[in-house]
């Protein structure tokens, strides 16, 4: 029986360590000045994670945030503008670490597309809807015959 109770123990343990070893470490850099950390906290919430491709850089547990963090929390010490490390992440993983794009001429169509694609449909509708008002409006004339006929079966309905 005791027995039995060490190897339980030892599993237990062994799983508790496991575990741990697992856990997100936190980030623990600190900041020359409150101004700094809150300008560094707001780059790491604007820049996306490369390797995650859909959480910026706080949210995101993979090494490579870790290590932009870390790279974007320095930067901020060491004085440098956002512009800079902005344009510093861009540089090394391309426009894709922004959440928003710069407007240039290779993103024309990521920021006019969508108002391109409104004006299209709004001009689709316009012309459904005006082609829709002059079709109903309009009454087909019919001939001397046809009405002769019409009037003919409408006799005979009636009788």
């Amino acid at each position: 029986m005791r027995t039995l109770t060490k190897i339980i123990g030892g599993l237990v343990l062994l799983l508790s360590m496991v575990t741990t070893a697992m856990a997100t470490p936190v980030d623990t850099y600190e900041f020359k000045s409150p101004e700094n950390q809150k300008r560094g906290l707001s780059l790491a919430h604007e820049l996306r994670c490369p390797q995650c491709q859909n959480q910026n850089l706080i949210d995101s547990n993979s090494p490579v945030a870790r290590d932009l963090r870390l790279e974007v929390y320095k930067m901020v010490d060491e004085g440098k503008g956002d512009d800079e490390i902005i344009e510093f992440m861009t540089s090394r993983y391309g426009e894709f670490v922004l959440y928003k794009p710069k407007m240039e001429t290779k993103t024309y169509i990521l920021w006019l597309g969508p108002v391109g694609l409104l004006l299209l449909g709004l001009i689709i509708g316009f012309i459904f809807i005006r082609k829709q008002r002059i079709g109903g409006s309009t009454e087909a004339e019919i001939s001397a015959e046809d009405q002769k006929a019409l009037d003919a079966l409408l006799k005979r309905d009636t009788k």
